[in-house]
């Protein structure tokens, strides 16, 4: 929102008749809008850039000779879920703002699923607190997969309409194509509608659609796409005029094949941009934010400029935020990292809306979480108690010894998609047995809202785990508890453990709980710092890798292998579901 006296003294600074707060003398600016990189200094007053013009001199109250480094826009996620960071909004920001990042388009379709809209305007109240600016991708998907989840809540057309209103939200947040292509309801196209008749976007999910299905979904006005995993499904989605988002985070690898697809075949990037969607806190750390997605495709062959511009401006423009951030040019935010290396963006300062935020990898002044209503640290409720009676698997008319084939969800590495497999296993006293030796565990949703208290049972494949269990209650997007394991004691355990904290992560083994932490924010979200969430994850990783497990992020790759709208299977509270048919199957076969 600009006003006039805002827009007053901009013009009164550039003339010379008022002094600009900074100079920021000596830069290399990377002009995103013109290709060039050039010598000049920065002149900014209040929120925005006054001048970038090489050789003026107006009046500055401070000046920074910033020593000939570059001077590159604010960095854009174009697509996350900061709840799977497990960090409050506040200390987000913290991790985020050092590597480069001062805008996010966040879908918060998870806090929504759990506390609905009085949930969204809990974390609303977190903005004005923070060195970055989150701007709202209004969840379409709460529930995500209705008549075959449990939720917290229910987002209907008129809510979503009403949401799309805010000054705060940007796009509707993502439509995964079953709702299109499978759904006789009118409320989903309603939804795109509210979007697109107020010329905002509509953001797209469309994991596996090619062909005349991809061009249905697009003729539905959806947007762009973050789901894509190979260059066939990159090019497909150009061809029907949607966006990709180009996506890094813990579990979802997808840079090193789109931008390698890119460089090899010279394709055009202005349809490209990136997110990260989901990533730990350990992670952005070690790696980076959006920046390591510049990094990284630059290390691959891209141009700087290109990978820069997909960070920034690209973004700004889809999401019709040009005006406003993705350049370093007349009026806009001053969001400016300034850094030694364009092609391997490791910021020494960060600036946001004209004020130094962070220096070299850390913040000037950490954000304070503030205090969240104990309404919304109480949101994890069993209904019945749970034992390792809940995750049993019936195995019909079989009796003890005999053999019974089932459906087996099998992870993916490095993705959040997985693939429907089979197995025999044995039936036991208690049920249809995991089978180490094929790596076949169990893998159970328990419903944490009080409301039905539903087990869906199943079993998985890819976490390798020798003993022990493992449970959350992040389970996209349901979000009730997904507990996995070898034994139905360790995993009785571990959700009992996650219940207690009122949301959180638990490993248990041999009947004791080796790791824990809490998270009461919608049984999503930890009020600690981010250091001290970083730790406790650690201990939480060891112990999972203590039950043999191999995962590279196993509390993502859990949160993720019951999600009911990403290929081939998913898991909820209800049962096994067949996510492109978007139905209840039987575990049996």
């Amino acid at each position: 929102m600009r006003t006039l006296g805002e827009l007053k003294e901009l013009i009164a600074c550039g003339k010379g008749e008022l002094p600009c707060d900074w100079k920021l003398k000596n830069v290399k600016l990377v002009n995103v809008y013109s290709g060039e990189i050039y010598p000049t200094d920065i002149y900014i007053k209040g929120r925005r850039i006054v001048s970038i013009e090489p050789g003026i001199d107006l009046m500055a109250e401070h000046e920074q000779d910033c020593r000939g480094m570059y001077a590159v826009p604010g960095l854009i996620d174009s697509h996350m879920h900061f709840e799977s960071t497990m960090l409050s909004p506040e200390a987000l920001a913290d991790v985020v703002v050092p590597k480069g990042t001062t805008t996010l388009m966040a879908d918060l379709m998870e806090i929504a699923n759990v506390a609905g809209e009085a949930g969204l305007r809990e974390m609303l109240k977190s903005l004005d607190r923070m060195s970055c600016r989150m701007l709202i991708e209004v969840s379409s998907r709460v529930p995500t997969a209705p008549g075959l989840e449990t939720t917290g809540a229910v987002l209907g057309a008129a809510e979503v309409d009403e949401l799309m209103s805010w000054e705060e939200s940007v796009s509707l947040g993502e439509m995964d194509s079953s709702k299109i292509l499978l759904s006789k309801e009118d409320q989903y196209l309603k939804k795109i509608c509210s979007a697109l008749n107020r010329r905002k976007p509509a953001n797209g999910h469309a994991i596996g659609r090619l062909g005349q299905e991809l061009n249905i979904y697009a003729s539905s006005g959806i947007s762009d796409d973050h789901e894509c995993v190979t260059e066939e499904e990159m090019i497909q989605r150009i061809r029907v005029g949607m966006k990709v988002f180009i996506r890094e985070g813990s579990t979802e690898r997808n840079v090193d094949a789109l931008v390698k697809a890119v460089v090899e075949h010279k394709l055009d990037t202005e349809h490209l941009m990136f997110c990260t969607d989901d990533k730990h806190i350990g992670d952005i750390r070690r790696e980076g934010h959006i920046n390591y997605n510049v990094n990284r495709s630059i290390a691959l062959g891209l141009d700087p400029m290109e990978a820069i511009r997909m960070a920034t401006i690209r973004a700004a423009k889809h999401f019709r935020m040009e005006e406003e951030i993705g350049s370093i040019t007349p009026g806009r935010l001053a969001d400016i990292i300034l850094c030694e290396d364009i092609c391997d963006i490791q910021p020494a300062e960060v600036w946001f809306e004209g004020k130094l935020a962070a220096r070299n990898g850390a913040m000037l002044v950490p954000t304070p979480v503030r205090t969240y209503p104990a309404w919304l640290k109480d949101t994890v409720k069993l209904k019945n108690p749970i034992t390792a009676g809940s995750f049993r698997v019936e195995a019909l008319q079989k009796a003890v010894g005999d053999r019974v084939k089932v459906r087996v969800i099998r992870l993916v590495p490095s993705q959040i998609i997985n693939e429907e497999d089979q197995a025999e296993l044995t039936v036991g006293e208690n049920g249809i047995q995991p089978d180490l030796a094929q790596d076949v565990i169990k893998l159970s949703v328990v419903e944490r809202y009080g409301k039905n208290g539903n087990v869906g049972n199943g079993f998985v494949k890819g976490f390798h785990l020798k003993k022990g269990a493992m449970a959350y209650s992040m389970s996209h997007d349901h979000h009730n508890i997904v507990v996995t394991g070898v034994s139905d004691t360790d995993m009785a355990l571990a959700v009992n453990e996650v219940a207690r904290l009122h949301g959180g992560l638990a490993v248990a083994c041999d009947g004791r709980i080796l790791a824990s932490m809490e998270l009461p924010i919608g049984g999503l979200m930890s009020e600690k710092s981010p250091d001290e969430v970083e730790k406790e994850l650690d201990v939480l990783n060891k112990a999972a890798e203590s039950l043999g497990c191999t995962v590279a992020a196993p509390f993502m790759a859990l949160s993720f292998i019951s999600l009911p709208t990403v290929p081939e299977l998913g898991l909820t509270d209800k049962g096994l579901v067949d996510v492109i048919h978007h139905c209840l199957i039987p575990v049996i076969l």
